[in-house]
């Protein structure tokens, strides 16, 4: 950031990060010049609840075999971070949106529904 309060460097960008140990309290100052924040995630499914299976930890259980986009109703496929607890990242959640989208399309022509 800007100004030196959060590791700033007077408009050169990030050059320093204030590191706190949770365990020890000890400070320590780091050099970097970038970095990406995770901020925890609790998937958004209580919609969900009820209506599709969730796992315990509350993520769409995608219970096919192999690498599937399918829930527990047969047509309703998730994608993204409601159904991606190891990755959880933007990138990651349009790669399987797409996913979901093509699993859609094979359901739908299997099923002979008609478009």
């Amino acid at each position: 950031g800007g100004g030196d309060g959060g590791g700033g460097g007077g408009g050169r960008g990030l050059t320093h990060a204030h590191l706190v140990s949770t365990a020890s309290g000890e400070r320590r100052r780091l050099a970097i010049a970038a970095a990406f924040v995770a901020i925890g995630h609790e998937p958004n499914t209580a919609l969900f609840a009820g209506q599709i299976e969730l796992r315990s930890d509350k993520y769409v259980n995608m219970n096919s075999s192999g690498r599937s986009t399918r829930t527990s109703v047969p047509g309703i496929f998730a994608c993204g971070d409601v159904a991606d607890p190891t990755y959880r990242q933007a990138v990651t959640s349009a790669g399987s949106g797409a996913a979901a989208a093509l699993d859609a399309e094979r359901w739908l022509s299997e099923t002979g529904v008609a478009d």
